[in-house]
């Protein structure tokens, strides 16, 4: 970089500390001016060892490390030197908490400011931890004593299960990003937690400096039916020869069995492994009904929470918190059924630094498709026609949409986003604080869904959204709105403020904890009746769909008022 006489005749009394005026001509030499390190991030390896990590500093040639013991207070002294982004300190202590900064250096006398402080607590003398760095081909068991890091894109390979016990915590690890977990065609997961001893996929990074995107996250792959043509590829696959493409097409058993996911929670997951393809916290591709996922909750994924692919898997008892796009997002022939959800955001989360893809511009509540890829059964001309359709049940659902000002969007912000020719029942929710509208039943091929029986809207609460349904005067073919009847389909547009409908919900999630939620309606809540409580009247198309899983409730939202607190005990809340 080059300097006027009077600029540099400035930074000659700026940086009179490090660099003197050169002794031949009287002028100060060409100084580097580099920023400070940011992104700094510390991964407990072991008891005595930790991974300090950065992001490069352009025009750096190395870096030093500094380290202080304790929360706070203690000097700072330097540890090392490394000419990486990252570093490993072999020199601490079981059981102590530490702090680090990181300042970059351009040769003599050219440094950086420090980074902020980043802090780490070290294990317990005899703790286990183990990486998980190569795939799984035969049966493994994850123990509850050990602390594991998936290191990479760790695939379950056909005929393998994973067991992972109650109780046990799953890394991702920071500086291999998109470290994930797949369980492939014809594997299967055997994650059976419990209400006191969930099982954790979890960020590396400690308390106070997680963000989404931390990780990949979970993508199960199953032999069910999808209405989309060979190949189909796992979005956020193929960016790599480590992140081969994964097919998820052909499947022709929508009873398939992929293993069991019970009590388990998936936080700060969701990876764009590159612009537009993205990893979600939990990604269900072609799963069969012989699965079983249920009390699984997401907390601050970068993509969707959840996201179904065709299929049939059912659920009970899903709980997402502060999404970065859509809590549920169904497609593809999906046929499933969930019963009991919960939506909750609060915020716009931020992702961890120097990623291919941020926040959504459009987050939904529900999004909901038939079929919109390129090798949709019905062609690229008529593709939301693809059959099979998409006619998922989503019953019990509560979606809270984020307060004014938290997150407005340009597009998106719709509590129910019904489109590209879905179909399905939709069954005794509350929609709540959607900035846009509660729903969007949206395209002509929707439309014809709801006219042959298989697409209702019913008996749904709806509150502090702008408007009910999002409409438009000229919008035809896929961008054609529609509106439905309120008083036949039970819907009912409240008057009563979000908060005020349940038992507990924080007014500031800044110091939220799990202990701030209860979705329990509060005595005299419009939604402890009005739910649809016989489904004799339905389309038979629909009450076949709904079969014998879903029950029918007197309630409206996630929580029976006389029912127990089925979130409570396992599930979590943080902001970072």
């Amino acid at each position: 970089m080059k300097f006027s006489t009077r600029l540099r005749a400035g930074l000659v009394l700026a940086v009179a500390a490090l660099a003197g005026c050169d002794s031949d001509n009287g002028t100060a030499p060409q100084v580097t001016v580099l920023p400070a390190p940011s992104g700094v991030a510390i991964s407990v390896l072991s008891p005595t060892s930790v991974r300090i990590s950065f992001a490069p500093v352009s025009g750096a040639s190395d870096y030093l490390i500094q380290r202080a013991q304790g929360a706070s207070g203690g000097s700072f002294a330097e540890v090392g030197t490394t000419a990486e982004t990252s570093w490993t300190d072999e020199g601490v202590s079981p059981a102590t908490t530490y702090r680090y900064r990181v300042q970059a250096r351009a040769g003599a006398g050219s440094t950086s400011p420090f980074s902020g402080e980043a802090q780490a607590t070290t294990p317990e003398p005899g703790a286990r931890t183990a990486t998980i760095s190569t795939n799984i081909t035969s049966n493994r068991t994850l123990y509850a004593d050990t602390t594991y890091q998936l290191s990479g894109f760790i695939k379950v390979a056909d005929g393998a299960t994973l067991t992972i016990q109650p109780g046990t915590t799953i890394y991702g690890d920071y500086d291999i990003p998109g470290s994930s977990l797949f369980v492939l065609r014809g594997a299967r997961i055997m994650a059976e937690g419990t209400a006191d001893k969930p099982i954790v996929f979890t960020s590396e990074r400690p308390l106070g400096q997680r963000q989404p995107g931390d990780w990949g996250g979970i993508i199960i792959v199953g032999n069910g039916i999808t209405n989309r043509g060979a190949p189909t590829y796992i979005e956020g696959t193929g960016t790599g020869t480590e992140n081969p493409l994964v097919d998820y097409s052909g499947g022709t058993d929508n009873n398939d069995n992929s293993g069991v996911m019970r009590y388990v929670r998936i936080e700060f997951a969701g990876f764009p492994t590159a612009p537009n393809e993205e990893l979600n916290s939990l990604t269900m591709a072609a799963v069969g009904r012989g699965t079983t996922i249920e009390y699984v909750q997401v907390l601050l994924g970068l993509d969707d929470s959840f996201e179904w692919f065709g299929g049939a898997v059912d659920h009970r008892y899903l709980v997402s918190y502060e999404s970065a796009d859509d809590h549920f997002d169904a497609s593809e022939g999906y046929v499933g059924r969930v019963q009991n959800m919960i939506a909750f955001q609060s915020i716009r989360p931020e992702p961890r630094p120097n990623l291919a893809g941020g926040a959504a511009s459009d987050p939904q509540g529900i999004e909901n498709d038939g079929c919109w890829a390129e090798n949709c059964n019905a062609g690229n001309d008529n593709r939301s026609a693809s059959q099979p359709y998409t006619v998922p049940v989503f019953a019990n659902f509560t979606l809270i949409g984020p307060p004014p000002g938290a997150w407005e969007t340009p597009s998106g912000n719709i509590g129910m986003m019904l489109r590209r020719g879905v179909g399905g029942l939709y069954v005794n929710g509350v929609v709540a604080r959607y900035s846009r509208a509660g729903i969007s039943i949206r395209g002509q091929q929707t439309e014809q869904r709801r006219v042959d029986g298989l697409l209702g809207v019913r008996n749904i609460y709806f509150t502090d959204n702008a408007t009910i349904f999002q409409t438009s005067a000229t919008g035809t073919g896929e961008g054609a709105q529609f509106s439905l009847d309120m008083a036949a389909n039970a819907l009912e547009a409240g008057t009563v403020p979000t908060a005020s409908l349940f038992m507990a919900l924080p007014a500031s999630t800044q110091n939220a904890s799990a202990a701030s939620f209860d979705w329990t309606p509060a005595a005299g809540s419009p939604i402890a009746t009005g739910g649809l409580n016989d489904f004799s009247g339905l389309p038979q198309a629909l009450r076949n769909a709904a079969g014998s899983f879903v029950t029918p409730t007197t309630y409206r939202g996630a929580a029976d008022p006389n029912g127990p607190k089925w979130w409570a005990g396992w599930t979590t809340y943080a902001r970072f």
